[in-house]
């Protein structure tokens, strides 16, 4: 059996804000074209470790890698360090930290919790904004619009990706103005626009009724296939990760306490005491 190709990959992550560890020497990996979720109680440290992965958070220590490259790494001096490195701690050092759109540059996107679109801008605009990200041209060619080849090629490539999305026929409607369920396809669909890798996908059912929950899932194994891009996902609804998940992590109070396939993950006393509970009749 061919080895699979590991995506992203945390070994030993903490994220410390004073004395609160968030997130506590998580190590977990992700491989190429899976859709992993990460679930927990609120406050588990599940969206602290989506910021370190995105480098809004620089955590207090660990490594992350993705696509076999070392994007975040800090191994603190001091007292700290010696659980790490023993006495050799100040040689050890060593502190990699790239910023969010650096990470985005990479191959990495996100969504966030609570949906963050330019609500005065089209469903078009708030797309075209995102595949800048990915542009080729320099900034002075941007500026004086000296390669308007590039920009004609994104016009282009932000259209296709509403029409393969069902949102041409919106792209004029103000990002403000859609209902719910639309601005969360929306804000996936500005995602997908920086060509990533790996989505992360901050609890996207968040707010949506049994049936747009039932269409999303739909929407994220299509999203996989057509795009050919490997999903990490934060998510409360059960159904939901159930349905769509190749393999599950749970967190507690910053902790792994369990990690393998959904079947495996309902019938784990361990998350079922912390988080999943059981069945009144059972």
């Amino acid at each position: 059996m061919a080895e699979k190709e590991n995506v992203l990959r945390l070994s030993d992550v903490t994220m410390q804000f004073g004395g609160v560890v968030a997130v506590n020497n998580l190590s977990m990996e992700v491989n190429k074209g899976e859709i992993v979720a990460l679930i927990g109680p609120n406050g588990a440290g599940k969206t602290t470790a989506f910021n370190c992965i995105t480098g809004v958070y620089e955590p207090t220590n660990g490594q992350i890698e993705f696509c076999g490259k070392t994007i975040v790494e800090n191994h603190p001096r001091g007292k700290m360090a010696k659980t790490y490195a023993g006495e050799n701690a100040d040689k050890y050092k060593k502190t990699i930290s790239q910023t969010p759109d650096k990470i985005t540059q990479c191959g990495i996107a996100r969504t966030f919790q609570n949906i963050r679109l330019f609500g005065s801008q089209t469903v078009y605009e708030n797309v075209l904004i995102a595949k800048h990200m990915r542009a080729k041209q320099n900034m002075l060619s941007a500026t004086f619009r000296v390669n308007q080849k590039e920009e004609a090629r994104m016009n282009a490539e932000t259209l296709e990706l509403l029409r393969r999305q069902g949102m041409l026929d919106i792209k004029d409607e103000k990002a403000t103005n859609l209902p719910y369920g639309q601005q969360r396809r929306l804000e996936i669909a500005r995602a997908l626009a920086t060509d990533p890798k790996l989505l992360l996908l901050d609890e996207p059912a968040a707010g949506m009724n049994p049936q747009e929950t039932l269409e999303l899932a739909a929407f994220i194994k299509q999203i996989r296939a057509d795009y050919d891009v490997t999903v990490l996902v934060i998510e409360h609804h059960m159904d939901l990760v159930m349905q769509i998940s190749d393999r599950i992590y749970v967190l507690d109070f910053g902790k792994l306490i369990a990690a393998g396939t959904p079947a495996e993950i309902q019938n784990n006393k361990s998350v079922i005491d912390a988080y999943l509970g059981v069945a009144e009749d059972a």
